[in-house]
């Protein structure tokens, strides 16, 4: 009697799992620092400081991989997130390196501090919010440093991911089960990223070799907050541009609240998401321009279309899109002045371990990929970044505003100013 009774609470325990959605594939073992995260926040100007350094560095990278002629998706907050964490294990010209491609400025100390304030304060947005397709809203980053089993870590970078990222390490064994490891990653951004990147880590880029991986995964769901109207979806003209006019799926509202501005024949439209917390902006320069546009885009003259914002009321149309770009950091990191963490011979790594500068640890991959889903209940999207680790071998009168060209799209945190996802589109089709 006992038997069929457990038998049968198991059984519908699996059910309440199995209806709960999906659940995190095992990965290896957990460790991690005994410390727990602080959760005082850093100084606002710290904050401030940091938030400018790194959307200069966004927008400095987008320029680097993004490509004129066909859609692009990246997730800054992401990338960002795994280079800090890394960054906290760089040592001498290696660390050298990551603050001048992040531009930081602040001590190391107080720069961690700022980017755990920033992820706790991202987390918090929301609360009580719809997301799209009936989901809650959501806005989740994760961190995590993935080891291989037995490997000796320094106790202070341990101390810094649990504190300042809420990271802890699992172990896998890079060195006999190369292929096993990688899908284990996979399968945890899979599972962060509520399954829209299944596969960032592509076969081959884990070897026997590996060390470390440290990645980060964001997911992004909210409902706007004003929907557009279903029966107003219709085909309509999108400029190209070559100056080619193509028909592509269209949303419309109507009395629609928002914030404009036009700085420079750039028109700018700021859509909030529901409980208005976070934005998206859309940046749509003259036909044909832009990429010349893209190459003017600063932390500086973003903030200078968000204080130039003003409320007004829009009958908007706009394209649905779907956008995924998986990427590969490494050219455009080397470019923006992280080249020496690239060197077997010169990276230095010790901060992490003991065996970093005998083993000649240094990155061999920076893999991001980024995926921006919008209609007319809201938006969905994720983004996720591995930096893997080797050793040396291997209101007044409505305005009728069309989004009908090529246009840059930003979802903003408008709390601290951070670039969530960052990307355009060319081709909505």
């Amino acid at each position: 009697m006992k038997t069929k009774l457990l038998q049968a609470l198991c059984a519908v325990a699996l059910s309440l799992a199995a209806c709960a959605g999906p659940i995190e594939p095992p990965a290896g073992e957990e460790a991690r620092s005994s410390l727990a995260r602080i959760t005082s926040a850093a100084p606002p100007a710290h904050v401030t400081d940091t938030v400018r350094g790194l959307n200069d560095f966004t927008f400095s990278l987008y320029r680097r991989v993004a490509k004129p002629d066909s859609n692009f998706a990246s997730a800054p907050v992401s990338i960002t997130m795994a280079l800090g964490m890394t960054s906290g294990g760089a040592v001498g010209a290696t660390l050298d390196g990551f603050r001048q491609a992040l531009r930081v400025q602040l001590p190391a100390a107080d720069f961690h501090g700022a980017l755990n304030t920033i992820d706790r304060e991202l987390a918090a947005r929301g609360q009580g919010a719809q997301g799209f397709n009936g989901k809650p809203f959501a806005l989740k980053l994760t961190n995590q440093l993935f080891a291989q089993r037995g490997y000796p870590l320094e106790q202070p970078f341990l101390d810094l991911l649990a504190q300042q990222y809420g990271a802890g390490v699992k172990q896998l064994d890079f060195e006999t089960r190369p292929e096993d490891s990688r899908k284990a990653i996979n399968g945890f951004i899979d599972f962060h990223t509520s399954s829209l990147i299944p596969e960032l880590i592509p076969a081959d880029a884990i070897t026997s070799d590996t060390r470390l991986v440290l990645a980060n995964a964001v997911y992004f769901n909210a409902a706007w907050a004003k929907k557009f109207d279903t029966n107003l979806t219709r085909q309509a003209p999108f400029t190209l541009g070559t100056g080619a006019t193509v028909q592509t799926t269209t949303m419309s509202i109507g009395e629609l609240p928002a914030r404009t501005a036009t700085v420079g024949g750039v028109e700018a439209i700021e859509l909030p998401y529901e409980k208005g917390e976070v934005a998206m902006l859309v940046l749509m320069p003259p036909a044909g321009q832009l990429a010349a546009f893209e190459q003017t885009l600063t932390a500086a003259t973003l903030q200078g279309f968000v204080s130039a914002l003003q409320p007004e009321s829009l009958q908007l149309s706009m394209p649905k899109f779907d956008v995924k770009t998986p990427t590969n950091l490494n050219d455009a990191l080397k470019a923006e002045g992280l080249t020496v963490a690239y060197d077997a011979a010169r990276a230095d790594f010790s901060g992490m371990t003991s065996r970093a500068k005998d083993e000649g640890l240094h990155i061999t991959d920076v893999l991001h990929e980024a995926v921006v889903k919008v209609s007319e209940g809201g938006t969905e999207a994720a983004g996720a970044t591995a930096v893997i680790i080797s050793r040396e071998t291997s209101a007044p009168a409505e305005r009728p505003v069309a989004i009908d060209r090529p246009f840059v799209f930003l979802l903003r945190d408008r709390g601290t100013g951070t670039v969530l996802f960052l990307g355009h589109v060319v081709d909505p089709r």
